[in-house]
């Protein structure tokens, strides 16, 4: 029977094991995705390498996804390297900070802009939603907050405005190298991290084009903006990826399933390629077996008419 929904993979130090990769390449992966948040190029192609040596070996063709970072906007680092965030203390992002110089009382961020984008009552949600915070006050280059839901913050983590806003371009100017390393590897596809409009497919195209590359372009959807222009980019895409990470951060987990289903409803209606990505076996990172709920996810997903699902810790360092 022709298995008609495909697997992608990602790469990681699991991986540069060639015994684990030809074991992925053996279970049926299609697509491996190399995550350009992490690692340097050289690290990269030794990858890209190993791939297509050991699926020649295997006499099967397995596609590369080249995921740029995009503006993911980061807290800096703590000088005690993680702090403790009580409810109701007051906790300031601060533009000016140093990035080495965190303390318990602020922290400097990697968005300059973000004071253009808050205002008073806004929610900021650090560590993929685990800190909430509430916005107090905008004071120059300070965004004075109070802590909602408090906790453990360690050095780097994320940053989302519940309900979308911020402005930063969906290309950074190391996803402009990150492009050029991708042409000349010969990716298959490229994916376009925190798309907020057809614009960023657009442009990033005409940038492959200079660079004399045709590789696909997978539109992340992963913003409230991007939900707010679908159709106008999954109509200039050539594939879509719904990033549920992000996306459940910004617009709630409780809106996530619904947000789902319309995507790939969507694509399908569109013809373009549909990929669901994001936590789908996330248990086997650490468990050899799926947990139900997990099992459950995957077929949904296939259901719903999904073309690809996507693993990524699960692989890259399960």
């Amino acid at each position: 029977m022709l298995r008609r929904t495909k697997i992608v993979a990602t790469l990681g130090p699991s991986t540069d094991d060639p015994k684990v990769l030809d074991g992925l390449i053996q279970a049926g992966v299609d697509v491996v995705r190399i995550n350009l948040s992490h690692d340097s190029h050289q690290a990269h192609q030794k990858r890209v390498d190993l791939v297509r040596q050991r699926a020649k070996l295997a006499n099967r063709e397995v596609g590369i996804l080249a995921d740029l970072q995009g503006p993911k906007i980061r807290i800096g680092c703590f000088a005690e390297a993680i702090i403790n965030l009580e409810v109701g203390a007051a906790f300031c992002l601060d533009a000016e900070c140093p990035l080495d110089s965190g303390t318990q009382e602020r922290v400097g961020l990697t968005y300059k802009n973000l004071v253009k984008d808050v205002r008073r009552g806004d929610t900021l949600l650090l560590d993929d939603g685990a800190i909430q915070l509430w916005v107090d006050e905008v004071r120059g280059q300070q965004v004075c907050c109070r802590v909602v839901i408090g906790g453990k913050l360690s050095n780097h983590k994320g940053i989302n405005k519940l309900g979308g806003g911020l402005s930063a371009p969906a290309l950074t100017c190391k996803d402009r190298a990150d492009l050029r390393f991708a042409a000349g590897i010969g990716a298959d596809y490229v994916a376009v991290s925190f798309v907020r409009n057809e614009t960023d497919i657009i442009d990033t195209r005409r940038l492959l084009q200079d660079l004399g590359c045709n590789s696909g372009i997978c539109a992340k959807i992963e913003r409230t903006e991007a939900l707010e222009h679908i159709i106008p980019i999954i109509r200039v895409a050539d594939a879509v990826m719904i990033a549920r990470g992000d996306l459940g951060v910004e617009i709630g987990d409780a809106k996530l399933p619904a947000a789902q289903k319309r995507i790939i409803k969507l694509a399908l209606e569109m013809n373009a390629v549909v990929i669901t990505a994001t936590q789908m076996m996330q248990s086997m990172i650490n468990n050899p077996m799926p947990t139900r709920a997990e099992v459950m996810d995957v077929a949904n997903a296939v259901m719903d008419g999904s073309d690809a699902v996507m693993l990524s810790a699960e692989t890259s360092v399960g």
